[in-house]
């Protein structure tokens, strides 16, 4: 116990410890400059659909499904010829009223007499993957869908890179889609979307941890 407390008082462990200390806040200020950089570009380039389900029903769950791929088959259409985050979404402001329509007729026709509430907006997302390719968690700009109470499970996707339609069991993105994520982040960042390597995962991990952190204390 003696011995422990010589080492506590002894300057030269005071000014190795202050040196720790130090490094270690660096460590962090540098991580948290990393990631609210990369994920500010992410972000700002994607833009998400979120539809909920009105429960865990089955049949509320394959409602769900009825109503995401209508409105998506519109938005597709509408939405084709453009080139950026900003196009699609105004696109679906300029036609929200039609979308509503379509979803709330999708609820109708299927026996159903939910209400459809419609957003666009800013929304917490958590990690997603779509084939080969991952989004960390964070805020996105993002068209939700609430069926009904919207108590159900959520479904997520990417409408702008497109990737909605992306078979998740096949595993690959498009290349058509990659090449417009590319185009649209800087090399860094679509090599943390993208690869696997460790050093990348390493990367796609801190990410995420400091995200899942902020949403965090953003919700409390």
């Amino acid at each position: 116990m003696n011995i422990f407390k010589k080492i506590i008082s002894n300057s030269n462990f005071k000014r190795f410890a202050i040196l720790i200390f130090l490094l270690f806040v660096y460590i962090i200020i540098c991580a948290s400059s990393y990631v609210n950089a990369i994920s500010s570009n992410i972000q700002n380039s994607i833009f998400r659909l979120h539809v909920i389900a009105n429960s865990d029903s089955e049949e509320d769950q394959n409602l769900k499904y009825i109503v995401r791929d209508n409105v998506l088959e519109y938005i597709n259409i509408i939405s084709e010829n453009a080139t950026c985050k900003e196009e699609v979404i105004n696109l679906a402001k300029d036609n929200i009223t039609e979308i509503e329509k379509i979803a709330q007729q999708t609820v109708y026709e299927n026996g159903y007499n939910y209400t459809i509430n419609l957003s666009i907006g800013n929304f917490p997302f958590p990690t997603k993957s779509y084939g080969d390719i991952s989004f960390p968690a964070g805020y996105y700009d993002a068209l939700k869908i609430e069926i009904g109470e919207a108590k159900g499970q959520n479904w997520w996707c990417v409408m702008f890179p497109p990737l909605c339609f992306v078979d998740v069991t096949n595993g690959v993105v498009p290349q058509e889609s990659k090449e417009i994520i590319e185009n649209n982040l800087s090399q860094e960042e679509y090599k943390l979307l993208s690869e696997n390597s460790n050093n990348i995962n390493f990367k796609f991990k801190i990410v995420e941890m400091f995200q899942n952190i902020s949403m965090k204390l953003a919700q409390s």
